[in-house]
């Protein structure tokens, strides 16, 4: 089996293996629904799309990553993860922080995307207005999850509280939009140059 298909089988199997793990008797249904719709959607997408427009090695497994931050914040709950609760004893924090690692992720992973895409279409010809683009995206996209999440709370009162995971905190909406900003700026500072040479070897082999 070459590299290739090897690492294709390896992201299956921990996806799909996350992913039957978070169904298996998750703290609310409901939650568990709203938070893995995204990475069901993911999955599907990146199915459809890998002979079409193949993405960088990188852009992949940060996909996965996200995927299984989102389940496993789907089978808990943000709010009741039981690490966060054992680093939460540890370091003194009033809260379970798993959804600032959420947003975090809600913008690091999704810039990573958005610069792929925006780079191989060529959208735009100075690279410093794909930087400015791709975390204005991600800032965009994190406060339209922020109004999803508001639409839920109003239709849904049973699954407000564990969707929402604001735990009291009355800054919560403006936090996770900051975490999700905070990571697509550090996603486009830091992984430029990897990014870039795994654009370059995709250029060549298209």
């Amino acid at each position: 089996m070459s590299q290739k298909r090897t690492s294709i089988a390896v992201w299956t199997v921990l996806f799909l293996t996350a992913f039957i793990w978070s169904g298996i008797a998750p703290k609310d249904r409901m939650t568990w629904v709203l938070e893995v719709l995204p990475a069901a959607v993911g999955f599907v997408v990146v199915a459809w799309s890998y002979r079409r427009f193949p993405l960088t090695p990188l852009v992949y497994w940060l996909v996965l990553v996200h995927s299984v931050i989102l389940m496993i914040g789907g089978h808990y709950t943000y709010a009741e993860v039981p690490l966060f609760d054992h680093l939460g004893d540890w370091f003194g924090w009033q809260r379970n922080n798993y959804d600032k690692l959420g947003h975090f992720a809600q913008g690091f992973i999704p810039a990573m995307i958005a610069r792929e895409v925006v780079i191989r279409l060529g959208v735009f010809a100075r690279p410093r207005w794909t930087a400015f683009f791709v975390v204005c995206f991600c800032l965009a996209l994190s406060a339209f999850y922020e109004l999803i999440e508001w639409w839920v709370a109003l239709v849904s009162e049973e699954a407000a509280d564990s969707f929402l995971g604001t735990q009291g905190y009355i800054w919560d909406t403006q936090s996770d939009m900051g975490w999700a900003l905070l990571g697509a700026v550090l996603a486009v500072l830091l992984m430029r140059n990897l990014h870039d040479r795994q654009l370059a070897n995709v250029s060549s082999a298209t």
